[in-house]
């Protein structure tokens, strides 16, 4: 259900965090609503907090609209607002929502004589108290009058449950204050700003100066006559502007909904409501993910930063070692969301950078599938194939190439051991969920460590086979990540810990994962190795319109990188690759602050998109991977290097 009538951004503290941020909540306003092709009902159903109705007592009726002429005797106040309140009323036990305790505003602008017209507005709400009277029932709606208040000293000719519109240099009285529901302005007498770019400073200081008084006075502030759009909606939030008066309902609430899953900042500390945040569109073998825990996705602090030496970087010189990082679901968004989060990343100090185009062979739009094989094997692929062509002749992979050199080879990934990036390192079909085909593929050995989660992918079998056992033959099976460096010979590790969300107290286990395999790796054979490493749920945060999650499994997925640099480093014949199979979600970074960290984002989808991907590459021949290319390029262009 939509959170829009108010939408709370709770941050309170927890003792492992920085800073606490109080709550406040956004108001949304129906300006002029009865403009709308649905007067009421449209706004009603966004969820917002405020409908606005603008009334003339007109030959004895109230009538609705903005001017006399537009007047017409079937939009009455009753018929459009009254009835439909009555009726939602009698429908939800007394409540404007049956399944939310929110309260709405119905706000009344009088356009006619002040007296006459609040007069006849007071009686037909009076006859009508276990809607419009909180002393009656404490869940009735709010009312608000605006437009031609009547003077303060009148306030108490009216009935308690009327409140009024307040202006900000008037001189209340504290009982006159209690009759004042928020402070409003014209915003065009402070700024002419349009809604694009930023306000100037000048007039960002008279705008405050009148959200500082109805704030000093307890009350929420109202902008009217003021732009719209993504960044006025940012820029007044940040100011502390309460209502957002808005002629356009339904694209202000989709902006404000879920608007903690919008924002994230490292150190902040956010009360996030109870459950997870979740998507039913992933595939089989990931489809038991357990989502982002709400509670969970905040980070005390950020991670280092790993500045290379560049020693022997886009140099000649020989290539033993490739440590091909692919970011699932990674574009430049959640990479730059990332970055100002953590105000750095280490795969940012990678100086040579591409362009990858992604497009499946038969879709504009790739999948897992296909982008993770077309990077596995250097030939484009349909949607759903798995190292395979459409005629369903196997592709050899990089690591079909690195292990007929004699050379160990490794996949690493935050997820599935069966899904579809991993799988296209070692296994071969027409479909990315036959997750039995595609685990039978281990029985050939080609790969001398596998790491990820997924038991139940070698244990619940529809083939029959017992694959524990048969692998038992030729690998040391072990359970943790904790278990790779004392296994003898090849290994194969399912941890389940790493089909978990990245948080805080697990934000390093890719990275652990990633040191133990190199080192291990380097056990088997000391010309050379290849190590795929897949950080799975970024992919997963995007399918979801998590910005927290995006940002916490992009920084668990660059302290791996760091890891791939540092041994890069140490060693002087390794090249380094990060770079993803795909974007996902459409993320757009909208508003942020460099210095603090935070960060506002919002996604146009919840799948795939075709956007370009940028290539990273350091260490030896890594200027051969700038330019703009497709993503089979860089496996070609791996083996190419690799003499």
């Amino acid at each position: 259900m939509k959170k829009i009538l108010k939408i709370w951004l709770l941050f309170a503290a927890l003792c492992t965090c920085a800073t606490a941020v109080a709550e406040r909540p956004i108001l949304i306003h129906s300006h002029n609503d009865y403009c709308r092709r649905a007067p009421f009902w449209q706004a009603y159903a966004q969820q917002v907090y405020s409908i606005e109705a603008d009334v003339f007592l007109h030959d004895g009726k109230l009538l609705v609209g903005h001017e006399v002429e537009d007047l017409s005797p079937g939009m009455t106040f009753e018929a459009l607002y009254v009835e439909p309140l009555v009726t939602l009323f009698g429908r939800n036990g007394g409540r404007a929502w049956k399944d939310s305790g929110e309260h709405l505003q119905l706000m009344v602008e009088l356009k006619s004589a002040t007296e006459p017209t609040l007069q006849a507005v007071a009686a037909l709400l009076g006859r009508y108290p276990e809607v419009f009277d909180p002393a009656v029932n404490p869940e009735a709606v709010r009312v608000a009058v605006t437009g031609r208040v009547p003077a303060p000293a009148d306030f108490g000719k009216y009935p308690s449950y009327i409140r009024f519109d307040g202006v900000w240099d008037a001189d209340y009285t504290p009982a006159q204050l209690e009759r004042i529901a928020l402070v409003s302005a014209d915003f065009s007498d402070y700024s002419q700003w349009n809604g694009k770019g930023s306000i100037i400073p000048a007039e960002r200081a008279e705008l405050e100066t009148v959200i500082d008084r109805a704030h000093a006075w307890g009350k929420p502030v109202r902008f009217w006559g003021a732009p719209e759009g993504t960044t006025v909606y940012y820029t007044f939030y940040n100011m502390g502007i309460d209502y957002l008066n808005t002629d356009h309902p339904e694209a202000c609430a989709a902006f404000f909904d879920d608007f903690g899953n919008k924002n994230f900042q490292i150190g902040e500390c956010r009360t996030a409501a109870e459950g997870v945040t979740g998507t039913k569109r992933l595939d089989k073998t990931t489809r038991d993910f357990r989502g982002f825990q709400n509670d969970k996705l905040q980070l005390s602090k950020g991670i280092d930063v790993y500045t290379p030496t560049y020693r022997n970087d886009g140099g000649r010189g020989r290539v033993r070692n490739v440590i091909y990082l692919i970011g699932d679901g990674m574009g430049l968004s959640q990479i730059v969301a990332a970055f100002y989060a953590n105000k750095g990343l280490s795969t940012l100090q990678m100086k040579y950078i591409g362009l990858q185009q992604n497009n499946a062979l038969d879709a504009f739009t790739t999948d897992s599938a296909a982008g993770g094989s077309a990077l596995a094997t250097g030939e484009r692929h349909d949607n759903r194939h798995i190292s395979m062509s459409p005629e369903g002749v196997p592709y050899p992979s990089l690591s079909d190439f690195f292990h007929d050199r004699g050379l160990p080879v490794g996949v690493v990934t935050l997820g599935n051991i069966a899904d579809a990036t991993p799988t296209a390192f070692y296994g071969h079909s027409v479909e990315r969920d036959n997750a039995d085909e595609l685990t039978r593929c281990l029985m050939d050995g080609r790969i001398d460590l596998l790491c990820g989660s997924g038991i139940r992918e070698f244990t619940r079998r529809k083939d029959g086979i017992d694959l524990v056992g048969e692998l038992e033959k030729q690998y040391d099976f072990v359970r943790s990540v904790d278990g790779i460096d004392a296994a003898k010979g090849k290994v194969i590790c399912i941890d389940e810990a790493m089909d978990d969300a990245a948080e805080e107290t697990n934000l390093t286990l890719l990275a652990d994962a990633t040191r133990a395999s190199i080192a291990k790796l380097r056990e088997r054979g000391g010309e050379g190795f290849f190590l795929m490493v897949e950080g799975a749920k970024i992919d997963y945060a995007g399918h979801s319109r998590c910005l927290p999650g995006s940002i916490i499994e992009m920084l668990s997925f660059d302290l791996a990188v760091a890891e791939a640099l540092k041994f890069a480093d140490s060693n002087g014949e390794t090249l380094v690759i990060v770079t993803a199979d795909h974007e996902t979600g459409g993320l757009v970074v909208v508003d942020g602050d460099e210095h603090t960290g935070r960060v506002t984002g919002v996604y146009v989808s919840d799948d795939h998109t075709p956007a370009m991907l940028p290539v990273f590459a350091y260490g030896p021949g890594a200027d051969k991977f700038c330019g703009t290319y497709m993503n089979t390029e860089i496996a070609r262009r791996i083996k190419s290097l690799i003499k």
